[in-house]
């Protein structure tokens, strides 16, 4: 059973472990992908770039050379002239490749390869192509390289004718010479008008790409610098909270200590601990100190329950601290008994004091169900203006005042010391019934 029930806390603990950590993980992966989606992108609009400038110069060799061999005949030149322009017929046979449907990686990848793109950058550039083709600035380059593929066709028929017409030897005329000679340098050109505007388009492209995936890393940062400022305020608030429940406990536990559970009274506990510190600075006055015990209380709790006698208890209570000082203590010593704590008071005024907390019970009705009790108390007051006065003497003068009290026949005050009891009323019937 332990054993389940250490496993259950290690379960709920790393459950709980995973909760706090998964949005830092979500955000962290986020902005990896983001990161490497980024660097993808980057890496393929570069790779594009360098095709570029790759096909643009195999183009311009392949007119260079196919003009040289137009003037000397030489079939080496004929051969460079080919070799410079499989390269950007290479790049033509790939980007047919992919516009087809379904798409021919393969096909598009040798392509690429003749062009004379690097292994490593072909799968980018095929990617950027198949996804990305929707984008306004790969279009506008897409349609600006779809544009030079009647000129590669031109020109390739142009070799052909231009090595047909030198089997038979050289061109003697001079004017059909120049015609071919200057529709060379016309293709020539037209191909770096196109090649330029790719590459700017390229280029802007570029530029944008790069604004937007920082924005999107920079936004991705700040949402993960703002949900580690968030969860973190969010443990520091758990952690307040669990501090301030903690005082409170601790608080509820101290006063739990010190006071009556029923009446919220302090306890017999504080009572003796209140009365020990006024009785070490006794000296500075007169303290009066009143035990009062009440009258057949026992009769509310045999007649009508604990829960009438909890009731009477918690009302004799209120009573007790009404008019009081904010230095008096009013505490239930246990049972139907209470005791009052009276710093700095002559022994008139405790006297005082005493039979007005008399009187009032005396004109209190504790009434329950059908029935009404009159509620009387017995009480025994006590003055100590001597420091060598110990608690345990205080209490026993006190209660034995008290005890006197009832002794007289109850609702009464006694003082101790043996002065003259307080006039008292006649006596009442304990119990009233009502009609």
């Amino acid at each position: 059973m332990f054993r389940r029930t250490a496993t259950s806390m290690k379960g709920s603990s790393f459950l709980h472990v995973i909760k706090l950590v998964s949005p830092f993980v979500t955000v962290v992966v986020l902005q990896a992908a983001i990161a490497g989606f980024s660097l993808e992108v980057m890496s393929s609009v570069r790779a594009y770039v360098a095709g570029e400038a790759m096909w643009s110069r195999s183009q311009k060799n392949a007119v260079y050379f196919l003009n040289l061999y137009l003037h000397s005949g030489d079939a080496s030149q004929f051969t460079q002239y080919q070799a410079s322009l499989a390269v950007p017929i290479g790049d033509e046979f790939a980007r047919w490749a992919l516009e087809r449907d379904p798409v021919d990686v393969e096909t598009a990848r040798i392509g690429f390869l003749q062009g004379g793109n690097h292994p490593d950058d072909v799968p980018g550039l095929i990617w950027l192509f198949r996804y990305f083709n929707g984008v306004s600035f790969l279009q506008d380059a897409i349609r600006e390289w779809a544009a030079t593929d009647p000129m590669l066709l031109e020109l390739s028929v142009f070799g052909e004718v231009i090595r047909s017409e030198l089997e038979n030897g050289a061109v003697q005329d001079a004017n059909r010479l120049q015609f071919l000679s200057s529709r060379l340098s016309e293709l020539n050109t037209q191909f770096t008008v196109h090649a330029n505007r790719f590459s700017t388009v390229l280029g802007e492209g570029s530029r944008a790409i790069k604004l937007t995936l920082t924005g999107i890393n920079i936004v991705t940062a700040a949402t993960l610098i703002l949900l580690l400022i968030w969860h973190t305020r969010r443990l520091v608030l758990q952690r307040q909270a669990f501090e301030d429940a903690l005082d409170a406990e601790k608080e509820r536990l101290v006063w739990q200590a010190s006071h009556d559970w029923l009446t919220g009274l302090s306890n017999r506990r504080a009572f003796e601990a209140r009365l020990q510190s006024e009785l070490d600075v006794a000296a500075a006055g007169s303290l009066g100190l009143i035990l009062l015990d009440l009258d057949q209380f026992k009769n509310v709790n045999d007649s009508c329950g604990h829960l009438a006698g909890d009731r009477l208890l918690c009302q004799v209570s209120h009573l007790l601290l009404q008019d009081r000082h904010p230095r008096d203590l009013v505490a239930r010593l246990g049972g139907d008994e209470f005791g009052l704590i009276l710093p700095q008071c002559s022994p008139a005024n405790a006297l005082d004091i005493a039979e007005r907390l008399r009187r009032s019970l005396e004109l209190f009705n504790f009434a329950w169900d059908d029935r009404c009790f009159a509620v009387t108390a017995s009480i025994g007051v006590t003055c100590i203006a001597d420091t060598n006065t110990t608690l345990e003497g205080a209490m026993r003068r006190a209660d034995a005042a008290c005890y006197r009290a009832k002794e007289k026949g109850r609702n009464r005050v006694q003082v101790d010391g043996g002065r003259a009891d307080v006039v008292v009323v006649a006596a009442r019937p304990r119990e009233i019934a009502r009609a």
